[in-house]
């Protein structure tokens, strides 16, 4: 069964909703217990992204993409399809820094999907272990898409958490 990503754009700021599900996908399916589970990718303005920054993470501006884990299950409920939470991406923040970087949007876009997508699983890069197991399955899931992982660097310079 493929598991259920959602894209909300209402502001229509996304081209390729079925690009961004199909990243997300790239990485559930290297995780299997998660194949199944379920989130929603959130395409958002650049003050909403700003908002939601500041209310959660204490940063006062935009970032290009949060992750918001949703809370384990209960045991009694552990059966149901997980839901593992929601990705907010700053769509206009994106394209400028694509701009800016000289990175391709979709390959961007795709890389912020799978990058939050590993932090909805519990993945993190504050040490270098966890940020080598980390930067380890986003290139795997960027080559699962044909995306060459080299573009990653050019990007890099944004911040990717």
């Amino acid at each position: 069964m493929a598991s259920p990503v959602d894209v909300q754009d209402a502001d229509g700021l996304a081209a390729d909703a079925e690009s961004l599900r199909q990243a997300a996908r790239a990485v559930l399916q290297r995780h299997p217990r998660h194949a199944d589970a379920s989130m929603t990718i959130v395409i958002a303005s650049v003050e909403l992204s700003r908002r939601l920054n500041r209310r959660h993470r204490q940063h006062d501006g935009p970032a290009d993409v949060l992750a918001f884990p949703a809370p384990a299950l209960p045991p009694v409920m552990a059966s149901q399809q997980a839901y593992l939470g929601d990705i907010v991406i700053a769509h206009e923040l994106v394209k400028e820094r694509c701009i800016e970087r000289a990175t391709e949007l979709g390959e961007t876009l795709a890389l912020l999907v799978i990058h939050a997508t590993l932090h909805l699983l519990g993945y993190t890069h504050d040490s270098a272990d966890a940020c080598d197991r980390m930067w380890a399955e986003q290139a795997e899931a960027l080559r699962d898409l044909g995306i060459d992982p080299a573009m990653v660097s050019r990007y890099e310079t944004a911040k990717l958490d």
